[in-house]
């Protein structure tokens, strides 16, 4: 492989013939960090407010539409119990508020370390999920609400 081939090399500048243009300078470890602790900073933000309001307490926060006007309990319905009773340590609460929610904790939480390292290695993070895939998250999810709607399935209702 010639010298001028490689990433490093500078590259003619169009607008100047002759004259190189310096290669890009790759982004520092800090900077490629600062995507994932960004959004970590926004989730903290979120569950240190939902820790600090209670939802248990009428009035701090709006109810679902879908409960209001058809009494049904979507999937993300006693989210925000969760979200509370999981900032404050106590899982099985959190768990008995909504169970769905508190796998997806679990699963921002797996994905989130996964792109912080990557990224920290200076590496893309992938997630290709297949159509099939989205289905079956939406199908779990219809079924969690299907069955927490049901008497025999009123122990995941929050």
């Amino acid at each position: 492989m010639d010298a001028s081939a490689s990433p490093a090399a500078p590259v003619p500048d169009p607008a100047a013939p002759g004259r190189p243009v310096p290669a890009p300078v790759p982004p520092t470890r800090l900077r490629r960090l600062a995507a994932p602790a960004g959004v970590m900073a926004a989730v903290v933000g979120a569950f240190g407010y939902v820790a600090t309001v209670d939802p248990n307490e009428p009035g701090h926060y709006p109810v679902c539409p879908l409960l209001r006007l058809t009494g049904l309990l979507c999937p993300g319905c006693g989210g925000l119990r969760s979200a509370h009773a999981f900032a404050h340590g106590d899982l099985l609460t959190a768990l008995g508020a909504n169970a769905a929610a508190v796998a997806g904790y679990l699963v921002f939480a797996v994905v989130w370390v996964v792109w912080a390292v990557r990224a920290s290695r200076g590496r893309p993070v992938r997630i290709g999920l297949a159509p099939a895939h989205w289905w079956a998250v939406g199908a779990v999810l219809l079924a969690f609400s299907v069955v927490r709607n049901l008497p025999f399935g009123s122990w995941l209702a929050p």
